[in-house]
């Protein structure tokens, strides 16, 4: 919960005891509780209403489940296109690459010895 652990919690609830008073701990509770459950209605209310907007315009669940699906999957297909087999974007250029390099160092090794 919020990254609190349970000493934290126990110490927190002792400094509110300790600044507002055992008679005021469970009114505070109780009204926390009341915000708490209008702050949940209020969000259920804000996706009622945009449910319902999509709806109107012709977006349903399926609908959007179904642009997702076809989003990803147009976005795999051209990950695969462009990785190819070997999964890397460089594929078979990695090894020729590899390879020059080790031509230039067995060539310049003699060089840089000699500087």
């Amino acid at each position: 919960m919020f990254g609190i652990g349970g000493g934290e919690l126990v110490f927190i609830l002792f400094i509110v005891l300790m600044l507002f008073g055992s008679d005021k701990v469970p009114e505070i509770a109780r009204t926390m509780g009341k915000a708490m459950a209008q702050l949940k209605n209020a969000t259920n209310d804000i996706k009622s209403e945009i449910q319902k907007g999509a709806e109107a315009n012709g977006l349903d669940a399926k609908s959007l489940n179904d642009i997702t699906g076809n989003i990803n999957a147009e976005i795999n297909n051209a990950k695969s296109n462009l990785l190819g087999d070997t999964g890397n974007l460089l594929g078979d250029t990695a090894n020729e690459i590899e390879k020059v390099k080790e031509d230039i160092d067995t060539l310049s090794g003699p060089i840089k010895r000699q500087m």
